[in-house]
């Protein structure tokens, strides 16, 4: 067992998203993510509209997952190695087209990227597994904000992806 991953568990919420055959990748991860850990809840797949570029449409899921993974582990040899098995082509477009995308939302109860309450394909698939969560700043819920930005912004379930 590699140093970095620790013996206690860890809580975390992952957000998954692709806009290159997504019907195929988000399984694909699912399945891959579950052999790190334990996939506990898994979100409806959400289609958004792809940000800073024009491209395909993402489709969004958010995943609880428990580990024995440090966050820094987790994000070093879990995403990045299941990031690489789906294709993942990194380049300095930040908002170029992906198999795979996998972003830490929340580790152990403490949200990762501020900026993430912001973003619509985030809150309103993360609202449907944690509801309860609030904003450190705000004291909101995870499900105020996604009433609020499903308002603001296009969103629209998908179904059969990951039935």
């Amino acid at each position: 067992m590699n140093e970095v991953v620790m013996r206690d568990s860890h809580l975390a919420y992952l957000n998954l998203g692709s806009n290159i055959q997504p019907e195929v990748n988000l399984p694909k991860a699912l399945k891959l993510l579950a052999e790190y850990g334990d996939v506990q809840k898994v979100s409806s797949v959400w289609e958004s509209e792809a940000v800073g570029t024009i491209s395909p449409n993402y489709l969004n899921v958010c995943v609880k997952f428990r580990s024995n993974y440090s966050q820094i582990a987790l994000k070093e040899q879990v995403i990045k190695n299941i990031e690489a098995q789906l294709g993942r082509q990194r380049s300095e477009d930040k908002f170029a087209p992906r198999t795979i995308d996998i972003d830490i939302v929340i580790f152990d109860d403490g949200f990762i990227n501020e900026d993430s309450w912001k973003l619509a394909y985030v809150i309103v698939p993360l609202a449907e597994i944690f509801p309860t969560y609030r904003n450190a700043e705000t004291g909101e819920t995870v499900d105020e904000f996604a009433t609020r930005l499903r308002r603001a912004v296009w969103l629209d379930t998908h179904r059969g992806v990951l039935s």
